[in-house]
């Protein structure tokens, strides 16, 4: 049997927001011209609005809770903020180093998705821009294993890498969408350390854009590359050269892609912090968002134990080693 998750051995920095997800019935491309980009004025009619529990911080998490561990968020909400932090705790996340700013809301994310999946978000940071005000090292427990540095607050982000490297911290760095508003400068230097850097194809292209820097170098400063493929699954490069292509899971259908990628990273990490081989890290990552994607949301998914392992199993096969932190649940 395997140890039972310890609380606060898992941090997770990053956002925690609302997220309104509105779907548009037609193409984001069919109604912008391209001699018009310097003046662009679009209306879209969207035909469904729903307001969801997110944030990169608590997609995460949850997750993480789903495979039987026990993390902890280390991030800032505002004062309306009580009802999703039970809801959070009632799922096995630990919420005691969530930082509440009372004046402020918590951050607000409106993401429009074309029927193409592509998507068009707007983010009001809220509280979140206090995030850069908590010290990691006062809210690690007295064996992290790890943390996942998520996007948030820059200067937060910035900040949680340092400490973890001045505490001896491993971290995951992932960047995502805060690439596209980072210097490149801030995105190497919260890189420098890290025992993995997790981005998507796209988000990678920039991020060496902007840095400067090719896979090589990037690969002499962290342990691990993580870069996500969307339905061509995700491929993991080592130090030592090492490369695993790791194939999506099968889906039922595509209902909205949010919150995919903070999944497959929940699975991955949950799958790295237990010692798992990179393959199975990457089967749980693929798994774990398998069933975000077939859903209106990035928290209403659910699985049991037996539904996840019949899934995997499913898609690759037996595993050598418990997909759970507890094997005897499973």
């Amino acid at each position: 049997m395997t140890q039972a998750a310890a609380t606060g051995n898992i941090l997770v920095t990053g956002s925690l927001a609302y997220d309104y997800i509105m779907d548009f019935p037609g193409h984001f491309k069919d109604h912008i011209l391209p001699d018009k980009l310097h003046c662009i004025n679009i209306s879209f009619l969207v035909d469904k609005l729903k307001k969801q529990r997110g944030g990169c911080a608590a997609n995460i998490a949850y997750t993480m809770a789903l495979l039987g561990e026990r993390p902890r968020i280390v991030a800032s909400a505002g004062r309306d903020f009580s009802e999703y932090s039970a809801w959070l705790s009632e799922q096995g996340v630990d919420v005691s180093a969530i930082f509440r700013v009372d004046d402020e809301v918590t951050a607000t994310c409106f993401i429009t998705t074309d029927r193409a999946d592509n998507q068009i978000t707007g983010f009001y940071v809220g509280a979140m821009a206090k995030a850069r005000e908590i010290s990691l090292k006062a809210s690690a427990g007295p064996n992290p294993q790890i943390c996942v540095i998520a996007p948030d607050d820059p200067e937060a982000m910035l900040r949680h890498a340092q400490e973890c490297r001045e505490a001896r911290i491993p971290f995951v760095y992932d960047p995502s969408f805060q690439v596209t508003n980072m210097p490149g400068e801030p995105l190497w230097s919260g890189t420098i350390g890290a025992r993995a850097l997790v981005l998507n194809d796209y988000e990678f292209a920039v991020f060496c854009e902007k840095t400067g820097k090719t896979e090589a170098e990037i690969l002499q400063t962290v342990e691990l590359l993580v870069v996500t493929l969307g339905e061509k699954g995700s491929r993991v490069k080592t130090r030592e050269g090492e490369v695993v292509e790791v194939p999506a899971a099968k889906i039922s259908g595509v209902v909205d892609p949010t919150g995919a990628g903070d999944a497959f990273r929940g699975g991955f990490v949950s799958g790295l912090v237990r010692g798992l081989p990179l393959a199975l890290c990457g089967r749980l990552g693929s798994v774990a968002s398998a069933y975000v994607v077939e859903q209106y949301g990035t928290q209403n998914h659910a699985y049991t134990r037996e539904n996840f392992q019949a899934r995997y199993e499913l898609n690759f096969g037996k595993a050598e080693q418990s997909l759970f932190r507890d094997a005897s649940l499973v």
